[in-house]
């Protein structure tokens, strides 16, 4: 979703600096308002005075807040209207001109200015960083919080409360986690670097050709409707957690998840194929999942902040719809890579006269182990925004 950076609203994650001006975000800011719990703060008033929490949020951020906006912006050297834009890109609130921002505010505006004004980005581009940065590290930070920490401080004594638990693990935890976090990064952009310089020219670097696969959980609508919201959140979490673990096992990369749907891509149609039929024989054998439905295309991608679009990630989707359950359809070119690959036979009667011939000279054992799956042409239909097209049912074949 493209968004106007000029005229966005506040992001989700509340706690953050952007304000417009001297008049700010327009909200009450009398002195009458009272408080809301630390996290549910409206720093368009005064900070909480819980001292506690006070404590846990200088332990976070490092420092003191110091700065309102217009302050940190002009300490920075960097127009307002660029330190807002940065800011809502990030996903924080606007928060008119309270005091709540610190020397790593100011720090992080420099940073991204000077590298604007170094040419090393642009500035859409530098936009573009704050805003990928923003959204992944908030999802983490809410994943820790809801789920982590929660079910690390709960108080091992009575009269103990769960705040008074959390700040000793936090600051245990903190430097651990901020190490590990810069080592997955580095391993993620390490690989991610590796596969576009690998790229045969200049144009395929952004738009790429790539396996693209939609795994779909069948009737998960009605699943929402009979579970308890706990159930459904456990069902969740194991489908994407087993989605994950296996895209990753065999070389693939998990573009996203939404709950019931998992996206993917691949390098290769092989790859693809492969991760396709373990995700559909992993959970045919686990009681506790519904029935899986996997689409994939082959063809060009383009590729931005991690996301995948086009075409050919379209007609993925649209396989997945048509599906049947527990079975995985494919586009004519994505069959066609398979072929050309040698990882499928161009067609059954192909593969028959290739293990005769190979029987004939006393290669049998040669001759079944050549195609590691199979193709059977669907019949041809018309798919919503994307004219007939002729699907694969993709199999593994017999070892």
């Amino acid at each position: 979703m493209t968004v106007d950076d000029t005229t966005s609203g506040a992001g989700a994650s509340g706690d953050g600096p952007s304000g417009g001006g001297a008049s700010g975000s327009g909200r009450k800011q009398t002195s009458d308002v009272h408080p809301t719990p630390h996290h549910e703060v409206d720093h368009t008033v005064e900070p909480t005075k819980d001292p506690l929490a006070i404590r846990l949020e200088q332990l976070i951020l490092g420092a003191d807040r110091r700065y309102t906006p217009f302050q940190a912006a002009r300490t920075a050297g960097v127009s307002m209207d660029l330190a807002s834009r940065f800011w809502r890109a990030m996903g924080f609130a606007d928060i008119g001109q309270a005091k709540a921002l610190t020397e790593a505010d100011v720090l992080a505006l420099r940073r991204l200015a000077g590298l604007v004004e170094a040419g090393l980005l642009s500035e859409p581009m530098a936009v573009q960083v704050a805003r990928s940065t923003g959204q992944t590290t908030a999802r983490l930070a809410e994943w820790q919080i809801d789920s982590f920490l929660e079910g690390l401080t709960e108080p091992p004594e009575p009269g103990m409360t769960r705040t008074e638990v959390t700040y000793p693990l936090v600051e245990l935890l903190l430097p651990e986690l901020e190490e590990f976090l810069v080592y997955v990064w580095r391993r993620q952009l390490a690989a991610a670097t590796g596969r576009v310089v690998q790229a045969a020219d200049d144009e395929e670097m952004v738009d790429r050709r790539l396996a693209v696969g939609f795994a779909d959980l069948v009737g998960f609508t009605r699943l929402t409707r009979r579970l308890e919201e706990e159930e459904l959140g456990e069902l969740v979490e194991a489908f994407e957690t087993t989605c994950a673990d296996l895209v990753a096992a065999h070389g693939g990369r998990l573009i996203k998840t939404l709950g019931d749907e998992v996206l993917y891509a691949a390098d290769d149609a092989g790859t693809a194929a492969e991760i396709a039929l373990r995700l559909i024989e992993t959970l045919t054998n686990d009681d506790s999942m519904p029935a899986l439905r996997v689409g994939i295309a082959f063809g060009t991608v383009t590729t931005r902040m991690g996301d995948v679009f086009g075409t050919t990630v379209n007609l993925a989707s649209r396989l997945t719809s048509i599906a049947p359950k527990d079975a995985v359809l494919v586009d004519g070119a994505f069959a066609e890579e398979l072929s050309r690959t040698g990882d499928a036979p161009v067609s059954e009667a192909e593969a028959a006269e290739a293990a005769a011939a190979a029987e004939k000279e006393g290669e049998e054992s040669v001759a079944a182990s050549k195609y590691r799956f199979a193709l059977q042409p669907m019949w041809q239909r018309p798919v919503r925004g994307l004219g007939v097209v002729e699907p694969w049912l993709l199999t593994r074949r017999p070892t």
